[in-house]
């Protein structure tokens, strides 16, 4: 496996907007042209495909679309390539990659209810009381 990414330095900062518009595309670029090497690695060929981690690089991006700030961006396209890094050099493990990218911040459909239906009333009011 080739790590492409290994030597990440620091590069200076966007002069203006458009300069960093244009480097927020290069790392695009750059994570779309590592998707075959993280599906090796991790092995997410069952869960994912190609085409769906495209899409969550492209959300995550997106989620940042309002900052017009160029050193605001930088910082995030250096967090960016940091965590790619990350990811390419195996810093991570699978189920990290896939709670984050994968599933989301939602977790799991199970995940979604509540935790105590379950619970008899002698253990809530024995949980209500108990808690500080």
């Amino acid at each position: 496996m080739s790590f492409t990414l290994r030597a990440v330095k620091v590069p200076p900062n966007s002069v203006n907007l458009e300069e960093a518009r244009s480097r927020v595309f290069e790392f695009f670029k750059t994570a779309c042209r590592s998707i075959p090497s993280i599906m090796e690695i991790y092995n997410l060929d069952d869960i994912v495909s190609k085409s769906q981690l495209r899409s969550i690089i492209a959300s995550e991006i997106r989620k940042n679309v309002n900052v017009t700030n160029p050193k605001v961006i930088d910082m995030l396209l250096f967090k960016g390539t940091e965590e790619l890094n990350n990811i390419l050099e195996h810093a991570k493990q699978r189920h990290h990659v896939i709670g984050q990218y994968v599933l989301g911040p939602q977790g799991l459909v199970q995940d979604l209810d509540p935790k105590d239906q379950g619970l008899s009333s002698f253990l809530k009011n024995f949980y209500k009381s108990n808690y500080f």
